[in-house]
């Protein structure tokens, strides 16, 4: 019970003081907090929103397991970001140029996303384990290189082509598509949501049932201790990186292949970085990032709604931001709470033991 209390308490905590200090911000600009909170739930019925949440979370869900994996290591992976454009880029280039049978070709596709993002990961895994290099600097530099790589390769000079104002890859054929749920005029699911619910079921039964995960925790709760036991701790930072990676590649792929089918200038950014907000608030586990990925889509879609009522759509981001650093808070005073109420336990075992 403590454990779970360990667990839950602190997410709630953290959501619950992040919407009271939206709703203090919202009262000093002079709007109607429970107003505002009512039109961003009430907004979830209307038109494409509920189906956009949806296929929102696939996408966040997948951002945040690739963080989750460096996390487990103690591994900061902040170049999700540089990761995923890149595997989009190379996947829906790739995707463009060939044709197969339907499957076969969105199969290729999707193992060519996740071995560019792979890829990618693998200079700063192999920068740390050769150089010592710190991950979060070679990562965060990749990002910048990936963001100048993805606006070369979709050059009309290079694998580019120009339609209108925008620039894109050559679209991808129908054999390529992974067709979605309709749900007529409310949207259509993407199909490559139940890859992120399958991404997820991997991710548990990798960290719960099998050696390598069992390695994995033990590597980045004590390297040292690990060592000792058997464990390759450079060997262990490779992989962990490279599977990082090679998830981070897939993010973009519910979207290029149920909706987009080629990668232009107007592609999202900015998933990498709300994957390590939302693998901060699961705490890692597959089911707590799921519920984190659902909340951060249902503010991200339902914020929209806020400019019929005159409120500012960034007291989402506040919100956003407020969630990350209460969380963080929130889980250092739930740990002090238990280590004080254990102590005060084993206190009074320790009476009735002398009492005795």
């Amino acid at each position: 019970m403590g454990m779970l209390r360990g667990k839950l308490l602190p997410p709630v905590l953290a959501i619950l003081f992040s919407a009271l200090l939206c709703g203090i911000a919202l009262v000093v600009s002079g709007a109607n907090p429970l107003r505002a909170f009512g039109v961003m739930l009430s907004q979830i019925g209307q038109g494409t929103t509920a189906v956009d949440i949806v296929n929102s979370t696939g996408t966040y869900y997948i951002a945040a397991l690739a963080v989750a994996i460096g996390f487990q290591m103690n591994l900061f992976n902040i170049g999700v970001e540089g990761q995923y454009r890149v595997a989009a880029v190379v996947a829906a280039v790739v995707g463009g140029s060939i044709v197969l049978p339907p499957g076969l070709h969105a199969l290729v596709i999707i193992l060519t996303a996740a071995v560019a993002g792979a890829l990618w990961a693998a200079v700063p895994a192999i920068l740390k384990v050769t150089r010592g290099v710190n991950e979060v600097i070679s990562t965060i530099m990749m990002n910048g290189l990936a963001l100048g790589l993805a606006a070369y390769l979709i050059g009309s000079d290079v694998f580019g082509e120009l339609r209108g104002n925008n620039i894109r890859t050559p679209e991808i054929p129908h054999s390529g598509w992974v067709p979605g749920i309709s749900f007529g005029s409310s949207g259509t699911v993407f199909g490559l949501v139940f890859l992120a619910a399958l991404l997820g079921i991997g991710y548990w039964v990798m960290m719960n049932r099998t050696r390598f995960g069992f390695e994995l925790r033990a590597s980045g709760e004590s390297s040292t201790a690990a060592a000792a036991g058997g464990v390759n701790a450079k060997k262990m930072v490779l992989i962990a990186m490279l599977l990082s990676g090679g998830i981070a590649g897939l993010v973009s792929m519910p979207e290029i292949l149920g909706r987009d089918h080629t990668y232009n200038l107007n592609f999202p950014a900015g998933i990498g970085f709300s994957g390590i907000a939302i693998a901060l608030l699961g705490r890692n586990h597959p089911g707590g990032i799921a519920f984190a990925a659902l909340l951060w889509a249902f503010l991200d879609k339902s914020g929209l709604a806020l400019d019929n009522v005159q409120v500012p759509r960034e007291i989402v981001t506040i919100m956003q931001g407020a969630i990350v650093l209460s969380v963080v808070v929130a889980y250092e005073v739930v740990r002090r709470f238990e280590l004080a109420a254990q102590q005060r336990q084993v206190g009074r075992q320790l009476g009735t033991v002398d009492a005795a």
